[in-house]
């Protein structure tokens, strides 16, 4: 085994480790709980590692970077969410590889992936991203629409071709009256997952959680976690 694999193997070890005693503590079964591994900046070979190890759900930010990292990987059976801030200019090549966009948070956006599923002949799986730091009618810092806004684009997604509701994103705010209070914040996102299934029940996906407060999101109830630092080190020119 190399270096790099040994050590990928060891962080995904503590990392299931810590979501399995998460899912203990909240009295939840651990298959509850999906990982999502955040590859962003890393290449394609630690992608393959981890598919080695056991790795089913990746995700990436940037078209740029993940376009060419899953035809690389083409030959894996691995689910690609893509959870950046996305331009409709680049919806024709996030869709011809991502199976879940886990960034909706406007109309426009919504139409264009619509058009672009169907050209491609793809089923699209879309979660809304909710801005909890977003004031009514506003995006987020980190994108996402403000609470008051999911019902219009579930809806528009539920309508759209190509597309499927699987539910909501949420990024924990760095302002606003959740910043510092992750577990605050996941659990309001899951009183709006509640009410969104509710109307939609097929929406059952709820992803939360990253590498320091992924305790918060399983504690909460989130279905899938997204977690990069933890799993393959810091990213190059981060510090």
């Amino acid at each position: 085994m190399t270096d790099r694999k040994a050590q990928l193997a060891a962080n995904l070890a503590q990392v299931e480790e810590r979501i399995t005693s998460a899912c203990a503590v909240a009295g939840r079964k651990r298959e509850e709980v999906t990982l999502i591994v955040v590859t962003k900046t890393y290449p394609a070979s630690d992608v393959r590692m981890l598919h080695e190890l056991g790795v089913r759900h990746v995700a990436e930010n940037r078209d740029q970077d993940a376009a060419p990292k899953a035809t690389a990987c083409a030959d894996l059976s691995l689910t690609w969410h893509f959870v950046g801030q996305l331009q409709t200019n680049k919806v024709r090549s996030v869709t011809s590889y991502a199976d879940v966009v886990q960034s909706i948070d406007r109309i426009k956006l919504v139409t264009a992936l619509s058009a672009a599923a169907v050209r491609a002949e793809r089923e699209l799986g879309c979660l809304i991203q909710v801005a909890l730091d977003a004031e009514s009618g506003e995006r987020g810092e980190r994108g996402g629409v403000a609470p008051d806004g999911i019902e219009e684009l579930a809806a528009a997604v539920d309508a759209a071709e190509g597309l499927r509701l699987d539910g909501l994103m949420t990024v924990a705010p760095l302002a606003g009256p959740f910043a510092g209070r992750q577990r605050a914040a996941f659990d309001r996102l899951m009183e709006f997952a509640t009410r969104l299934r509710a109307g939609h029940p097929a929406a059952t996906m709820v992803s939360a959680g990253m590498s320091a407060d992924l305790e918060d999101a399983v504690a909460a109830g989130a279905t899938h976690v997204r977690v990069g630092t933890a799993v393959l080190g810091v990213r190059p020119g981060l510090g």
